[in-house]
């Protein structure tokens, strides 16, 4: 009997793009199930009722939250490309880089952003992508995972594609080729490599303030302005309007940051 493959997916999502990569990669052919996170379907909550958020895989019956937790189930249970390393003195360090990437650095790039650019928070950030830069500079490899992409590459894919749309969005723009030159080229490999090219959205551009309004609403210790913080609850309820008006980012910025594995640090 084949496998019966349901990914719980919200359009947009970076978390939810890391699970389809992986698919990807093994060949797997799943049933994509679109979620509106503003009302959350029964076999959502159902799966994942602790988190109550995408992505989830259901393979078999069997429920998996949290992207790179199924990024690394879908390694063990299929065969074909390998995600982690075998050595397992590499598939340690994969991890712990995978993990640097989601404690540390989108952390640090969602507070830029949150600040308005402000010069000690880039600082902050960039001194994150620092080390990842000087990991590439390092190893001297096409991908973090040598010539192919790992469990390390898929667990930065919102550095190589989200975060040029927030910087162009947002006009606070802090990576570039003369700085970060490693993580350039990276990107722009990673963004070509065919298993991740098929899963990418289309680049969307936010209205700027609601974005930062966004973002200044989830990092700024002092209450946000009354006026501004409606506005952006307006912008979010209007749903369909939304993503009429402005695109795929209407629907991608209501649900691609607070609903997804980083929800802890950017709830909706």
């Amino acid at each position: 009997m084949a496998d019966e493959v349901k990914l719980f997916a919200a359009g947009g999502s970076p978390f939810v793009c890391r699970v389809q990569i992986a698919l990807n990669m093994k060949e797997i052919q799943y049933e994509k199930l679109e979620e509106d996170l503003h009302n959350k379907s029964a076999d959502l909550l159902k799966y994942n009722p602790i988190h109550k958020k995408v992505p989830v895989l259901v393979h078999n019956g069997n429920a998996i939250s949290e992207s790179l937790v199924i990024v690394e189930y879908i390694d063990d249970a299929w065969k074909g490309v390998p995600i982690l390393p075998q050595d397992p003195y590499q598939k340690a360090v994969a991890r712990f880089w995978a993990k640097f990437i989601d404690d540390k650095c989108i952390l640090a790039l969602f507070k830029v952003f949150g600040n308005n650019g402000d010069e000690q928070v880039v600082s902050e950030a960039c001194e994150q992508l620092q080390i990842l830069e000087n990991e590439l500079k390092v190893k001297g490899t096409k991908f973090f995972g040598g010539d192919n992409i790992n469990l390390v590459d898929i667990a930065a894919g919102f550095i190589a594609y989200w975060l040029g749309m927030l910087e162009e969005a947002t006009e606070i723009k802090f990576v570039t080729k003369d700085k970060f030159p490693k993580i350039t080229e990276w990107a722009d490999n990673f963004i070509n490599c065919q298993f991740v090219k098929e899963v990418l959205p289309p680049r969307v551009y936010p209205p700027k303030e609601y974005l930062l309004a966004f973002f200044k609403e989830q990092f700024d210790e002092g209450p946000i302005a009354l006026q501004q913080h409606l506005r952006w609850w307006n912008f979010r309820r209007a749903g369909t309007r939304a993503t009429a008006q402005f695109g795929h980012f209407g629907h991608l910025t209501c649900h691609y940051l607070g609903e997804s594995d980083l929800a802890a640090i950017t709830s909706i």
